[in-house]
């Protein structure tokens, strides 16, 4: 059996304990280092018995990998040390606040010859990796349609870096759905928005609308609100994060010219066998599959460990993927504030939602 993968994580918040957690189930890895800067979070977590440092040059000779979980204005000084130090890194989403970190970073490992991957867990997800099959049996896609709807707890607005611009639910959450309907259906070649903070009356966003156009000729439309109460978000649907309530509820559906299908269930919808399909003829309604449950952070860091040792896997968010959705994240921001569509390649080097 293969030696364990010493592995730290960098940041100690809500996130960074989620990895913790699951590095210390997981025996592919060995978590022999936690990076957390605030002296007083880092001798609450030494107390249990984690292996805290208050700084990347502080953990110890030959760790491997890093998981980058520190909040966002932080990903390119933590990845970029955890890179300079010899370790494979997976920075969760998004890759870099702005374009021109992400790139840098890019360069970056691949001038050192290290895996950088974006922690876009997803993907990871059995029905996720079905749905790419289940999407090829409803013909050329015409459109899509997406709800996430989640009304954040009053009390996570009380952190001040959360109330700043480029940190709502744009770059918070939306930067998941970006790489989800990416990897779903294709590349996105351009995108509209509107924005809206009339519930909270914050600095950021609380809702937003969206159009989208993929590069294979599909439409998109989206709604991402923070504040609106509902049971339509990936996380309801599937029970992923056990802090937040399940619903069971799809809220993607899409349609191509033979038929649509609902996500995360993968119901599919298909013509009468015979017929032409067209809206004379009754459509077929198909369960889909079932799938065991399983925590898709554990299975992409159990893939990323995979991949330092020296392994294989196409199925990770790569570091250009990971960029490929910061950038639509971010133009989907640029459009909401300027009022005017924002193509692939038309987001500043520089700019960060702000």
């Amino acid at each position: 059996m293969a030696a364990a993968l010493p592995l730290c994580v960098i940041g100690a918040g809500q996130i960074g304990m989620r990895h913790i957690e699951v590095a210390q189930t997981l025996p592919d890895v060995a978590l022999v280092g936690v990076v957390e800067p605030d002296a007083a979070r880092r001798a609450d977590l030494a107390a249990l018995g984690l292996p805290m440092v208050a700084d990347v040059a502080e953990l110890p000779q030959g760790t491997k990998a890093a998981i980058v979980a520190t909040p966002t204005p932080l990903h390119f000084r933590a990845t970029r040390d955890a890179l300079e130090r010899g370790m494979g890194v997976l920075v969760e989403k998004p890759i870099g606040a702005s374009m021109d970190e992400a790139k840098a970073l890019i360069r970056l490992a691949g001038s050192l010859g290290l895996p950088l991957f974006t922690g876009h867990h997803r993907r990871c997800h059995p029905f996720s990796i079905a749905a790419r099959d289940r999407l090829a049996k409803i013909g050329k896609p015409i459109a899509l349609q997406g709800f996430w709807s989640l009304r954040k707890h009053d009390s996570y607005y009380d952190v001040p870096w959360r109330r700043a611009p480029g940190a709502g639910p744009l770059m918070t959450n939306l930067s998941h759905e970006v790489d989800l309907l990416r990897f779903l259906f294709g590349n996105i070649t351009e995108v509209s928005a509107m924005l809206s903070n009339a519930a909270r009356h914050l600095r950021v966003e609380d809702t937003a609308t969206l159009s989208f156009r993929f590069a294979n000729g599909a439409l998109g439309s989206f709604l991402i609100s923070d504040a609106g109460a509902s049971p339509w978000a990936f996380e309801a649907a599937c029970g992923e994060n056990p802090d937040l309530a399940q619903s069971g509820q799809d809220y993607i559906r899409a349609t191509g010219t033979e038929g649509a299908l609902e996500f995360p269930s993968l119901t599919l919808w298909t013509g009468t066998k015979g017929e032409p399909t067209n809206w004379k003829s009754p459509m077929t309604q198909v369960a889909g599959p079932q799938f065991g449950k399983i925590d898709p952070l554990r299975e992409q860091m159990r893939r990323f460990a995979h991949v330092v040792a020296g392994g294989k896997d196409t199925l990770l968010c790569s570091a250009d993927d990971g960029l490929a959705a910061l950038e639509i994240s971010l133009a989907a921001t640029l459009s909401g504030q300027t009022g005017m569509p924002v193509r692939a390649g038309g987001v500043p080097g520089d700019y960060t939602g702000a």
